[in-house]
């Protein structure tokens, strides 16, 4: 049974009490997060005086037609389309005219109908300021226990199976990895991705790393689909997937004194993210013809190949982003700072292509499939059974010869093998139409918080002893008892994760739309304009904190 012992936070004083320095960055986020809840019950207060809801629930910041039956919300919503208002003045043009009318402005300058109108938005804002205080104060302070890692994970791992494996749904088309699959695969992969980590389960890293290049997998096979189906290149979805992908790790640098390498996975598939767009955005009206697009493939796996596997192309580039990309383990100090991005990313290059490739062929495969079911029955048993025992021998030569390898040795043929035991899956997985039919519900809702399960398992699962170190501890709330802790914790963190999925969807409604460029424009004007305000206060009260302890 581990033994629980009290997390030691930076600044423990040899007296036995304990001080936080806090970072500009901190007092930043404190002074916005006081600033949301101060706005937030001013809001409150406004209704119950006038005992009225509110004439806009969901204040998007993102929509600049603010409707409202006042004069002065005509008036605004006048100055805001650039149109004459009733004075008869100039139509005014370009990105800032309607830069002092938006709700964000608004409720800056105490405009209590503005503040009325975001009220939602300000309850978001103070939520998720909350789970990251709750984040700072499990992992950054001794106001919790934390606990050794045992390998209790077979028990844990068969109770989590038999639980997610009961809930079976069907699908309405049996297609071909069809969304409630891929959710599946994500959830599963996660739940065995984040036991690995909890359990310290080291016989399972190879495992691990086949699922991660699962999920990067999916990153070029998910956004090559929709780019290459519907030919949005629009700068706004673009901008909604970097929220998508960074937002709440960037709150989390900032809060927890983090480096962005520490949550790997975020900078990765950011990047990947940016290569599919890439290709495929491109000279779009080249996608069409299969002889451009295969030549866009082939040029996409001559770039990799040169910016990662010739090393010193690869520090060339990314050496004027070390303070982005750049890592130093507190545990090992000095050494490489671009090692750790060089390593992780590298390990899975090339798979991120291949989910293009099979998402471009895929109808083909699809038709395939449709051929085989209009089989004779026992034609189609033939084939399949066919089809399974290449698979079968495929699987086992690949376990023998790749997969059984030692760590080191593994990581050196991973990114040209990884490719193999996720195309044998996609095979078996979709090889009936029942088997494309269902999918588990359960896993399928967890493949939608993937990335907050990740990035929260640092803080409010797991714990380190040091800032910027790998998590090396579990949280224990309930010392003593690993399971009944396990259990708690795990609650908790799920139900976390979920919120922080739905708080991040609905801002980026409110901030970042899709379809409208101007306000989109202005609205990342304004929030860098804020931030700079508020990281202002931040350093003034900072130094005076600094300048009085001197």
């Amino acid at each position: 049974m581990p033994t629980a012992t009290e997390a030691a936070p930076d600044g423990v004083a040899p007296g036995g009490g304990s001080f936080v320095l806090l970072s500009v960055g901190q007092v930043s986020f404190i002074v916005a997060y006081i600033w949301a809840i101060g706005l937030y019950i001013y809001s409150l207060v406004l209704h119950r005086r006038n005992r009225s809801p509110s004439l806009l629930s969901k204040a998007h910041l993102s929509n600049p037609d603010i409707e409202s039956k006042s004069h002065q919300e005509l008036e605004a919503t006048a100055l805001i389309n650039g149109e004459k208002g009733s004075n008869g003045g100039s139509r005014v043009t370009g990105v800032l005219q309607d830069f002092w009318t938006t709700p964000l402005v608004r409720c800056m300058l105490m405009d209590q109908q503005a503040i009325m109108e975001c009220s939602d938005t300000l309850l978001h804002m103070v939520e998720f300021g909350s789970i990251l205080v709750w984040f700072f104060m499990c992992d950054r302070t001794d106001m919790f226990w934390q606990s050794e890692k045992g390998l209790v994970l077979v028990p844990v791992s068969v109770l989590t199976l038999v639980a997610l494996g009961s809930s079976l749904q069907p699908v309405r088309t049996p297609l071909l990895l069809n969304r409630p699959q891929t959710e599946e695969w994500k959830g599963w992969m996660q739940v065995l991705f984040l036991l690995y980590h909890y359990f310290e389960a080291r016989e399972l890293y190879n495992a691990i790393r086949i699922f991660i290049a699962g999920y990067v997998w999916l990153t070029g096979f998910g956004n090559f689909s929709y780019y290459y189906r519907t030919g949005d290149f629009s700068i706004g979805r673009f901008c909604q997937m970097m929220w998508r992908l960074n937002f709440l790790v960037i709150f989390c640098c900032i809060v927890l004194q983090n480096s962005y390498m520490l949550y790997y996975i975020c900078p990765m598939h950011t990047i990947f993210t940016v290569f599919v767009y890439a290709c495929l955005g491109i000279a779009p009206q080249l996608n069409k013809s299969p002889v451009w697009m295969w030549t866009k493939i082939g040029l996409s796996f001559a770039a990799i190949f040169v910016l990662w596997d010739m090393k010193p192309v690869f520090y060339t580039l990314w050496a004027p982003f070390d303070w982005l990309v750049g890592y130093t383990d507190p545990r090992k100090q000095g050494g490489d700072r671009l090692h750790e991005w060089y390593f992780r990313s590298g390990l899975d290059r090339y798979i991120w292509i291949w989910g293009m490739v099979c998402a471009y062929i895929h109808p083909h495969c699809m038709k395939l499939l449709n051929a085989i079911e209009e089989l004779p029955a026992f034609r189609q048993l033939t084939v399949r059974a066919l089809v399974l025992s290449v698979t079968a021998l495929l699987g086992w030569v690949y376990y023998v010869h790749i997969y059984s390898l030692p760590k080191l040795e593994y990581n050196e043929v991973h990114p040209y093998t990884s490719w193999i035991p996720l195309t044998l899956w996609c095979v078996v997985r979709n090889i009936t139409p029942k088997l494309r039919t269902y999918s588990m519900r359960l896993y399928g809702w967890l493949g939608c918080i993937t990335l907050e399960t990740y990035l929260c398992q640092f803080h409010i699962w797991l714990h380190s002893d040091i800032a910027d170190g790998q998590p090396k501890y579990l949280l224990s709330l309930l010392p003593g008892y690993p399971m009944l802790n396990f259990a708690l914790v795990t609650g908790l963190y799920v139900f976390i994760s979920h919120r922080l999925f739905h708080l991040t969807n609905e801002l980026k409604d409110r901030i970042v739309p899709h379809d409208n460029n101007r306000c989109l424009a202005r609205n990342i004007i304004q929030m860098l304009l804020l931030g700079v305000f508020v990281f202002g206060i931040g350093w003034v009260l900072e130094r005076t904190v600094v300048l009085h302890m001197i």
